[in-house]
C-alpha cells in the first residue's frame, strides 16, 4: 500500500518480471538499459540515499521534474521510502507553470533535469529560492542555481531510514494535464491509489491479463499515478519483460518495438495517432500484439482500426478506459476488429467507454444546469463518478477541489450519455463543448474520410462555426476532397492547417486546446465555462 515499499516487495517475490528500457534512467545514466527486480529494488535504495543526503527529511515535500522516463517512478518511491511526499511533474511543462506548481509545493528539494532548467533560463523564470536544494541530474548548465548538487556529489551515500506513511497519510502528488492552464496537483494516498485501481490491475482477466511470455511495451507518460498501478499489477502478474518507451517519436518507437516485439502495447491514445504512419511502414512490428491499452484520452476509431488490423492475432483486443487522476479508472471498453469496420454506427464506436468498474466506481448523469439527474438514457448531460479512487485533495487549491465534491459525487468536466443499452459514451469536456454536435465524434469523423490528415482538433467559438484546426501527411489539403468530406456534416469554418510539431500538446499528448485557440483564432474565448476543468 505504498510506492516507497513497491520494489523491495517485487524483488521478494518467486515470480518476478525485468524491465528494458529504450535509454539509460537519468538518475542511473551509467545504469545500462536492463534491470531485474533486484536491481530495481537497489536503485530506489541508492537514490533516496542520495535524496536523505541532500537534506530530504521525513514529513519534507520532493519535486521530481525532469523528462519522460520510468525513473520518475523509482525516483518517487525513493522519497516515499524515507518518509517525504513526492511529487511527480512532466518536465515538458511550461517553466512558468513549474514555477507555480513548485510554489504550492514548497518542496525541500527538486530533483530536476538540466534541460528543464534550461528551459526555465531562457524564459526568464526562477523556479526557486535559496531555501530549497535542487539535486540536478546531469551537469548543472544555464539556469542551475547556486549550491546545487549532482548525483556524483552524493555518491556513495550510506543507506536511508525507512519510514514509510501510513496508507490513507498523502503517498504520493502527481499534476492533472493542464489543457486549460497551470496543472492541478493531485494528491493520493496509498489507499486511494493502490488499494483500488491496482486491485484490478492485478486481476488474472482472460484474454487481457498479462502472463509469462507476455511482452508489455509502455509509451506513457510516466510522471501519472497511471503508472505505479501499472507497475503494482506487473509485478503481480510477472509477464515475460517490461518495456518502457520514454520518447514517443515514430523512429524511436521502431527501433525499441523492433528489439522487443510487444505482445501487449499501451500508449496515450494521441500517440498511437502519431504512429499510425509506422503501423502502415512496419507493419511487423505489430504481428505479435493481442491487447492494446489505451489510456488518458480518447481515442479515435481510425487508430484503433488500423493497429488491429495490423496485428496476425486471431482476435487482438483494444482496451480502453476513461478516468482521471483525481477518480482513477471508471468505465472501461473492449473493442474488437469487427466492431471497428466501416459503418455509420462505427465511426462514434470508440466514444463509447463502456460500463463502470464494478466495485469500484458508480457513474451518473446529471443537468449542466440544475445537477438533477437527466430524466431518460440518451441525454446528455454532466457526468459525476463516485470512486473508492477519489483523490485526497487539491495541494493548495483546497477551494477548487470541495467545489468539484458533492458528498461521494465528483465532477468529472466531462459531457456524456447513458445509452439504452447502459453503456456510457462520452460527448466532450464542459469546456469545449458545442452546442448539437460532439466535437470527438466530428474528429473521428474527418480522420476517418481524411486519410492525408495526422491530427484533428475542431473548436468550438462563441457566436462563430466550429473550427477544425488539421495537420497533414501531405503539403496541403484538397479542397475537393475536404468538401467530399463535410457535405453531410454540420456547417463548420474553414479549416486551418498547422505542421502536427505545432500543435501545442501535454505530457500525455492531449492537445492544450486553449493555447490552440489563441493561437489559431487569437481568441481564448470558449462555449463552455470551464468552472469543472
Amino acid at each position: 500500500m505504498n510506492i516507497g515499499a513497491l520494489f523491495d516487495w517485487h524483488a521478494g517475490l518467486k515470480r518476478q518480471t525485468a524491465a528494458w528500457l529504450d535509454r539509460p534512467f537519468d538518475i542511473a545514466p551509467a545504469g545500462g538499459v536492463h534491470y531485474d527486480a533486484e536491481a530495481l529494488a537497489a536503485l530506489v535504495r541508492d537514490f533516496a540515499g542520495r535524496l536523505y543526503a541532500a537534506g530530504a527529511r521525513p514529513g519534507d515535500r520532493v519535486a521530481i521534474i525532469k523528462e519522460n522516463h520510468l525513473d520518475i517512478t523509482l525516483a518517487a518511491a525513493s522519497a516515499a521510502r524515507i518518509g517525504a511526499l513526492p511529487a511527480t511533474i512532466a518536465g515538458v511543462g511550461a517553466p512558468e507553470a513549474h514555477r507555480k506548481m513548485i510554489e504550492r509545493l514548497d518542496p525541500s528539494v527538486v530533483v530536476v533535469s538540466p534541460a528543464v532548467l534550461a528551459r526555465a533560463d531562457a524564459a526568464g523564470v526562477k523556479l526557486g529560492g535559496p531555501e530549497i536544494r535542487f539535486l540536478v541530474l546531469g551537469e548543472p548548465g544555464p539556469g542551475a542555481p547556486e549550491g546545487a548538487l549532482t548525483l556524483g556529489d552524493l555518491e556513495g551515500a550510506p543507506e536511508a531510514p525507512v519510514q514509510l506513511r501510513g496508507p490513507d497519510e498523502p503517498m504520493l502528488i502527481m499534476h492533472t494535464s493542464g489543457t486549460t492552464g497551470v496543472p492541478k496537483l493531485v494528491v493520493h494516498s496509498g489507499t486511494s491509489l493502490l488499494g483500488g485501481a491496482a486491485k484490478l490491475e492485478r486481476i488474472r482477466f482472460p484474454l487481457l491479463a498479462s502472463n509469462r511470455s507476455t511482452v508489455y511495451a509502455s509509451s506513457i507518460s510516466f510522471a501519472h499515478g497511471r503508472t505505479v498501478t501499472w507497475l503494482m499489477g506487473q509485478f503481480t502478474l510477472a509477464p515475460e519483460k517490461l518495456v518502457a518507451i520514454s520518447r514517443h517519436d515514430p523512429d524511436n518507437a521502431a527501433r525499441v518495438l523492433a528489439e522487443h516485439r510487444p505482445t501487449t502495447l499501451e500508449a496515450c491514445p494521441n500517440i498511437f495517432q502519431r504512429w499510425e504512419s509506422l503501423a502502415h511502414r512496419r507493419p511487423e512490428l505489430f504481428h505479435r500484439v493481442r491487447m492494446y491499452v489505451g489510456t488518458f484520452d480518447a481515442v479515435h476509431p481510425r487508430t484503433v482500426r488500423t493497429f488491429l488490423g495490423v496485428s496476425r492475432r486471431r482476435l487482438p483486443l483494444w482496451g480502453q478506459s476513461w478516468g482521471q487522476s483525481e477518480a482513477g479508472p471508471i468505465c472501461a471498453a473492449v473493442y474488437t476488429r469487427r466492431m471497428l469496420r466501416r459503418t455509420t454506427d462505427a465511426k462514434a464506436v470508440t466514444s463509447l467507454i463502456g460500463r463502470p468498474m464494478p466495485g469500484f466506481a458508480k457513474v451518473r448523469v446529471v443537468d449542466v444546469e440544475t445537477g438533477e439527474p437527466v430524466r431518460r438514457r440518451g441525454e446528455p448531460g454532466m457526468m459525476l463518478v463516485a470512486s473508492s479512487g477519489r483523490c485526497l485533495d487539491y495541494l493548495g487549491e483546497s477551494d477548487r477541489y470541495r467545489e468539484k465534491a458533492t458528498g461521494r459525487w465528483w465532477n468529472t468536466g466531462d459531457i456524456g450519455e447513458r445509452t439504452k443499452g447502459g453503456q456510457f459514451k462520452l460527448i466532450d469536456r464542459e469546456v469545449d463543448v458545442i452546442p448539437g454536435m460532439s466535437g470527438i465524434e466530428l474528429e473521428s469523423i474527418l480522420l476517418d474520410r481524411l486519410p492525408d490528415v495526422s491530427d484533428v482538433t475542431v473548436l468550438g467559438t462563441p457566436g462563430e462555426k466550429p473550427v477544425p484546426v488539421l495537420s497533414l501527411d501531405g503539403d496541403e489539403l484538397d479542397p475537393q476532397a475536404w468538401q467530399r468530406a463535410t457535405a453531410d456534416l454540420p456547417e463548420l469554418g474553414e479549416p486551418r492547417v498547422i505542421p502536427w510539431e505545432d500543435v501545442p500538446r501535454t505530457a500525455t499528448w492531449k492537445v492544450r486546446r486553449l493555447e490552440l485557440r489563441e493561437k489559431v483564432l487569437g481568441s481564448t474565448g470558449t462555449i463552455g465555462t470551464g468552472r469543472w476543468t
